[in-house]
């Protein structure tokens, strides 16, 4: 433990001087993609309601034919919100479904995918105020939210801080509260140490990690591995990780969940060792309006997993009226 310290302690000079933040155009940043500036965030996005809004290749092209603008603009607007770590394409088995009945707006928050990655406040709430200043540019004044993981914490955020603007919500693998927390993410907060802990180790073994969230392993593909390392090289990437690390502070907002009485649907995979069924059932309990299923053989991915499943009983929560 004492030799583990000091090689700590030795590489710490090196380690943070590393991590800088980045903005502006990356290497390999796809030529189609839409971008549009927020608050001085350079933010890349789709919006199926516009001509010009070029889908990543991961979503499939029934999904942008379905999605011809001249009839979306008049749809009820849903807004999709990925993880940690991840990006608007984790949205490309939903998207499709999504986007014969709505308007469907997702976005790569700051600090993830092509999105640009400055200094400053990555925490739930200012990237909640990234999003609805994004809506305020799409002139959406309210929508539907759905969100995956860690973005959950955005959604709720979102709702905490505009509750007029949110007409309902759907959650997959909710990561929202303080418990969940590993204690790489607790140590990450104490200056200097987070910097070691995210230089040396964020970027490693990326495949055993992609493991843990998927309950069957055939979906732990080597193009998707070699995707996600590519992401992690982006200039910026590891510096805004450690920033929404230490923006993941859930006990100053926890005990407002709630006060959240929009309808709300819970989307868990039974088989979730990143966020367990626990914190679904915890959530379900606290919420007043929030009905949660389980998917079985199904990991922190409910969506690619349980494809089919999953996108029925979101369209169907979508499509209720409200009570």
């Amino acid at each position: 433990m004492k030799r583990w310290l000091l090689s700590l302690v030795a590489a710490a000079p090196l380690v943070t001087g590393c991590l800088s933040f980045h903005q502006g155009a990356m290497p390999g940043e796809p030529s189609n993609a839409h971008f549009a500036n927020v608050d001085g965030v350079r933010v890349r996005y789709i919006d199926t309601a516009e001509t010009e809004a070029a889908a990543p290749a991961s979503i499939p092209a029934e999904a942008q034919e379905a999605a011809a603008p001249s009839a979306q603009a008049e749809k009820p607007t849903v807004v999709l919100v990925h993880g940690f770590a991840s990006a608007l394409d984790a949205w490309g088995t939903v998207l499709p479904a999504l986007a014969k009945h709505y308007r469907v707006i997702a976005m790569d928050l700051k600090g993830f995918g092509w999105t640009d990655r400055p200094a400053g406040d990555y925490s739930p709430d200012a990237q909640a105020s990234l999003i609805l200043h994004l809506l305020d540019q799409r002139k959406v004044s309210k929508a539907m939210f759905v969100a995956h993981s860690w973005g959950s914490s955005v959604v709720l955020a979102t709702a905490l801080q505009a509750p007029e603007r949110v007409q309902k919500i759907a959650l997959y693998d909710a990561w929202v509260y303080e418990e969940q927390l590993p204690a790489f993410f607790h140590w990450a907060r104490t200056d200097t140490v987070g910097e070691i802990l995210f230089g040396l180790y964020y970027k490693e073994r990326t495949d055993e990690r992609i493991g843990l969230a998927f309950y069957d392993r055939k979906f732990v593909t080597e193009p998707l591995v070699e995707d996600i390392n590519a992401a992690l090289d982006r200039p910026g990437t590891v510096a805004a990780a450690l920033a929404a690390v230490r923006g993941q502070r859930y006990s100053e907002i926890e005990s407002r969940y709630r006060t959240i009485d929009k309808p709300m649907l819970l989307l868990w995979g039974r088989e979730d060792v990143v966020t367990p069924i626990r914190y679904g059932e915890r959530l379900s309990t606290e919420l007043p309006n929030a009905k949660l299923i389980v998917y079985p053989r199904c990991g922190h991915f409910p969506m690619i997993e349980a494809r089919n499943a999953s996108n029925r009983d979101l369209l169907r929560f979508l499509a209720e009226a409200n009570p």
